[in-house]
């Protein structure tokens, strides 16, 4: 059986550029958190470069979710070949964006797919990539009386407390943690301990 490749995310920004026949390909990888993120990443490109034509984009968010836009290029040429630049390289949690001065000669389609290609994986080499590990999170019902517990010991295995419901159980808390996928049956054993056997976890409906 093949090994299953280890996701990436991007080092940190990282910015490339390729020209061809006089035009200008800028391409620029940022690392992003959600879509608000990438959005305001992609407005500020606009108001870096006013006055380029185009300003295409891919992204693929932390949780998976993926979009692209072309736009104004010919459909297929831009966008795509840029997200698939990313997906290629197991990358999640990025954003490419590659702005384009015109030179005043077409490319067509191949050449405007190589040349967006081109710009969108210097920029990714540029920003490097690092490993990003498997996450999980867990849905975690304790008694009052031991949440503070639950609190530290979330923190010891580093995880994340992600949302936390006092209303739903008269008796205690829902809370949501997030922690490294291959640390849970440690922590839920643990978690077991702390909560005197009464807490319960499973994964978030």
């Amino acid at each position: 059986m093949a090994e299953r490749a280890v996701r990436q995310k991007p080092r940190g920004y990282g910015t490339g550029e390729y020209e061809e026949k006089r035009s200008r390909f800028i391409g620029e990888l940022f690392p992003v958190a959600d879509e608000d993120e990438a959005k305001a990443q992609i407005a500020a490109v606009r108001k870096k470069y006013p006055d380029a034509r185009h300003h295409c984009w891919a992204w693929i968010l932390p949780d998976g979710a993926f979009r692209w836009s072309d736009d104004g290029e010919p459909g297929g040429t831009a966008g795509a070949p840029m997200l698939e630049i990313l997906r290629g390289a197991d990358v999640y949690g990025a954003l490419c964006v590659v702005t384009r001065y015109f030179g005043g000669t077409l490319l067509g389609s191949g050449g405007l797919v190589r040349a967006y290609s081109k710009a969108a994986s210097l920029a990714l080499a540029d920003a490097g990539t690092e490993p990003d590990p498997e996450k999980a999170r867990l849905c975690l019902t304790c008694r009052w009386e031991t949440i503070d517990r639950v609190h530290r010991l979330i923190r010891e295995f580093g995880g994340v407390l992600v949302e936390s419901d006092y209303e739903s159980d008269p008796d205690g808390a829902v809370l949501t943690a997030e922690l490294l996928a291959d640390r849970t049956e440690a922590f839920t054993a643990r978690f077991t301990d702390v909560t005197g056997g009464r807490g319960t976890w499973r994964p978030p409906a």
